[in-house]
């Protein structure tokens, strides 16, 4: 009776155990409420394949669709000083900084990598929103300078992944010095000649978009990315008027000429590559534009009129004789 007991008994009671499914396993999207199975949704870059809604992107995973087969290497950034001002609110500062840590598996909210985007050598920065909201404090300071500085040193475009809800209280005055500093970065491409580009992603806010997010020599933003200083609420309340329903994002800041396009995801890429070699002054393949068919050609149009009535001869004659007598 033994083998009931260790091989029929255990397989009846699995039948009964509750099988675990990872939470994220299938992803809402915000819009329409439809289900995407999350392999869907990462094969499509993040971007809901009906909708076309642009779901944010994990960092280190823009950096790998980014370059050429995604082949990149780490840009070192200088260490800084954890908790300059002992910092703490609920918690302590340090131990939000473990958890932001643990929970993206990153140092820092910026990354800064270089590698080859079609051909191109390319050097690019990308915040990282899951890292405490992407706030810039003095440590992602730091990377942006440091990778601004190594693209002058090798000569590459500089490309800005913007996402941030704005400057990192946590460090105080020194969290918004960052912004002057970055700003003398962007002053040293522009002396060096190199093209900085700035792609504006959901959300870029705060002190960020005060400084290195909107000092780009060409603004590209995600579809339906919120894009502003203050809050709506804040800005509803300081000039006591209902704001539109598309304020603060991408599309109306094109209307209003804040930026220079909306680009889709899936063709950021081929975009930034084109943008940087006409900059540059490289031969570049530009899309072919279709043009809009003409209906018919003016030769066409002239044979189709009627010509003009003849006048007979024997008119003619007759007015003659009559003017004549």
């Amino acid at each position: 009776m033994n083998w009931i007991n260790s091989i029929v008994r255990p397989k009846i009671r699995d039948l009964w155990k509750k099988r675990e499914v990872p939470e994220n396993l299938w992803i809402k999207d915000p819009e329409t409420g439809e289900m995407v199975f999350h392999r869907d949704l990462e094969a499509n870059l993040w971007v809901v394949p009906n909708s076309g809604h642009h779901m944010r992107m994990p960092a280190r995973k823009r950096v790998e669709a980014f370059f050429d087969d995604g082949a990149y290497t780490d840009v070192d950034t200088p260490d800084v000083q954890a908790d300059p001002h002992k910092f703490r609110d609920s918690k302590r500062y340090t131990d939000r900084l473990k958890e932001a840590r643990s929970k993206s598996g990153e140092d820092e909210a910026i990354l800064v990598a270089q590698g080859k985007v079609n051909g191109m050598d390319m050097t690019i920065a990308v915040q990282n929103f899951d890292f405490i909201a992407g706030s810039l404090g003095m440590a992602a300071g730091e990377a942006i300078l440091a990778g601004m500085m190594k693209a002058v040193e090798d000569k590459t475009p500089f490309v800005m992944f913007a996402a941030s809800g704005g400057a990192r209280m946590q460090e105080g005055i020194l969290s918004l010095m960052q912004m002057p500093r970055t700003t003398v970065g962007v002053q040293m491409l522009r002396e060096a000649g190199l093209p900085y580009i700035v792609v504006l992603t959901n959300p870029t806010t705060g002190g960020v978009s005060a400084s290195y997010a909107m000092l780009g020599d060409v603004h590209i933003a995600e579809p339906g990315a919120q894009i502003g200083f203050a809050g709506r609420r804040v800005i509803e309340q300081t000039v006591r008027e209902k704001l539109p329903e598309d304020f603060q994002t991408a599309e109306y800041l094109l209307d209003h000429g804040m930026i220079d396009m909306v680009v889709p995801r899936q063709e950021m890429k081929e975009t930034i590559s084109r943008i940087c070699g006409i900059l540059l002054k490289r031969e570049v393949e530009l899309p072919k534009i279709e043009e809009p068919a003409v209906e018919e050609t003016v030769e066409e149009a002239a044979a189709e009129t009627p010509p003009e009535e003849a006048v007979s001869d024997e008119t003619d004659g007759g007015d003659t004789e009559q003017k004549s007598s």
